[in-house]
């Protein structure tokens, strides 16, 4: 490792080491909450879950869909909040939460997801940006995050976890969130639309993009191929992958978070005209580089020709200067001209 990367990591390392409320929670199969049985056996919670993967993955259209809301309600400080599409056992995060930048009547519109434990005002610099460029934007609170979250957990845990069924249900209830977002957005005029999202929201980003007719555009902070090759390989989600490891190898977690995870989703994104813009960094130790790599050749084989940035960073350092000033330049000249 050559100097710059070693200074590059020590800053990763320093990061992690200040996020409060850090705990290791313990395994669980969660089986409730894709509708199988609160208590199983592991072999009966395995041929549960292989079966409910596969149906997910072979019909992941119907598995991500989902209509407009029907209590859709903007405040006079441009808050939007509707009914999530998934009713998961805690009504705190059943009520979407979204902040709305708003630009000239017609104009397109971005959603955007931030990273994993994002705080509310986090990303509304990155929404008055698009919005200097002359696009709306509209900051959805994420699953388990800000308002959402639940009481004895200040940190989204169910989002990203040891519990197999609730990870599951917490990303796909995401997606649905942000689909039913977008069919507001349509309601007010905007037919131009792109998405941007962050770590975890790149991931969730691109699984909408993947499913979402309407969505021209999307540019992703952060890129990798499985959802439990990140958790078990990334510093940010140690803690989740020291609960799991015990119980579970990788190739099982790889399988069963499958429908969760970008890489098998690519194929679906020939033959469109969506555009791509990835942003990565070399020095990332959450999203390792070698799980980049491979699902950016995996785009281009499959006939897509994402555009790129790769900077000399790492995860958290992506957000701070000089690199975040590149970052900003660059996902924001491509979202104008992609949904210009």
């Amino acid at each position: 490792m050559n100097w710059f990367a070693q200074r590059v990591a020590a800053y990763e390392k320093m990061r992690f080491d200040q996020e409060p409320n850090r705990t290791r929670l313990p395994f669980t199969w969660g089986l409730e909450h894709i509708g199988g049985p609160a208590e199983a056996q592991a072999q009966v919670a395995r041929e549960f879950l292989e079966k409910y993967v596969s149906e997910a993955m072979a019909h992941s259209d119907e598995w991500y869909f989902s209509g407009k809301a029907e209590d859709y309600l903007l405040d006079g400080k441009n808050v939007l909040t509707f009914t999530s599409a998934v009713r998961s056992q805690w009504p705190e995060n059943n009520r979407v939460y979204a902040q709305y930048f708003p630009a000239a009547k017609g104009s397109p519109a971005v959603v955007v997801l931030a990273q994993w434990n994002s705080r509310w005002e986090e990303q509304q610099a990155v929404c008055r940006y698009l919005n200097f460029l002359g696009l709306a934007a509209i900051k959805l609170s994420l699953p388990y995050h800000d308002h959402r979250a639940v009481p004895g957990h200040p940190r989204a845990d169910h989002l990203v976890g040891p519990n197999v069924g609730l990870t599951l249900q917490a990303n796909r209830q995401a997606v649905l969130d942000v689909r039913r977002t977008l069919r507001w957005l349509e309601a007010q005029g905007h037919t131009r639309l792109g998405i941007l999202g962050t770590s975890i929201g790149s991931c969730l980003a691109f699984l909408t993009l993947a499913h979402e007719p309407a969505l021209q555009a999307g540019a992703f902070l952060h890129v990798s191929t499985y959802f439990a090759d990140v958790v078990a390989r990334g510093l940010t989600t140690s803690n989740v992958w020291e609960s799991l490891a015990p119980q579970l190898s990788l190739e099982e977690l790889r399988r069963f978070w499958s429908p969760i995870s970008p890489y098998p989703f690519i194929p679906k994104l020939y033959g469109t005209s969506r555009r791509v813009l990835a942003i990565t960094a070399r020095y990332d130790p959450t999203f390792p580089f070698d799980l980049t790599t491979e699902f950016l050749n995996a785009v281009g084989r499959d006939g897509i020709v994402p555009e790129t940035l790769t900077l000399p960073c790492g995860h958290y350092s992506l957000g701070v200067a000089p690199f975040k000033y590149a970052v900003g330049y660059r996902f924001g000249r491509f979202l104008k001209k992609a949904l210009g």
